[in-house]
């Protein structure tokens, strides 16, 4: 079976509305991102100078052999920096437990308590499973308000725009990260994953798992230094 190759227009009538087509789309394509870097443009810290908010907020990246991955594992450190100064009280850790064989929120913890945050000090959501339902989760199921959000910075833009559009008040600390090959994959998702963003921003689906509230972070927040 032969498969026809695409013919290119050959008036200049037609090559026109293909390349006015073809520009349509990339305009379109970029929209997405457009909106998350305009919408977040005065909402990104670093550790040094961001705001000083009861909670932040850790979202999960991945592990190796149970272990953060260096990303997460950067992730991880600038939380725990943000706890010894002082700029948060608690550190509201999300990410994946769908298997017994995988718990990134379990591993995330330990991984603060051996770098200076103590336990009480660390809350856990086990379903948080992308940006969305974590943000969604922060607000609807631990009653968090206001944040500061800890990510690399090709995620953090996203994190910010998603958890603002589901009511929390947000800041960003956009994580160093090594430029490899995770990196580069990292920023070409984003472009796609800004698509998803607008429709969950605009039409606010619930998460994948919603459940009854948690009183995890009050009770943290009551526990004192």
């Amino acid at each position: 079976m032969k498969i026809r190759r695409p013919r290119l227009p050959r008036t200049r009538r037609g090559q026109r509305r293909l390349v006015q087509a073809v520009m349509a789309g990339c305009v379109l394509a970029l929209l997405p991102v457009t909106w998350l870097y305009v919408s977040t443009a005065d909402r990104l810290r670093t550790t040094a100078d961001a705001p000083r908010a009861r909670v932040a907020v850790v979202f999960g990246a991945g592990l190796w052999n149970g272990e953060p991955s260096p990303y997460l594992a950067n992730r991880l450190d600038a939380a725990a920096k943000l706890y010894r100064a002082g700029r948060v009280e608690v550190v509201l850790v999300t990410g994946d437990n769908s298997r017994k064989d995988y718990d990134e929120p379990d591993a995330m913890r330990a991984y603060l308590k051996k770098h200076g945050v103590p336990q009480k000090r660390i809350v856990s959501d086990y379903a948080g499973f992308d940006t969305w339902d974590s943000c969604v989760r922060a607000r609807k199921i631990f009653g968090v308000d206001r944040a500061v959000l800890v990510s690399q910075g090709f995620h953090i833009r996203r994190a910010v725009a998603l958890c603002r559009a589901a009511g929390v008040d947000s800041y960003g600390v956009g994580v160093d990260a090594k430029h490899d090959v995770t990196w580069y994959y990292g920023g070409t998702r984003e472009v796609f994953a800004a698509g998803k963003a607008v429709l969950d921003a605009v039409f606010r689906p619930d998460p994948t798992f919603l459940g009854p509230k948690e009183p995890g972070v009050a009770r943290a927040l009551a526990a004192g230094r």
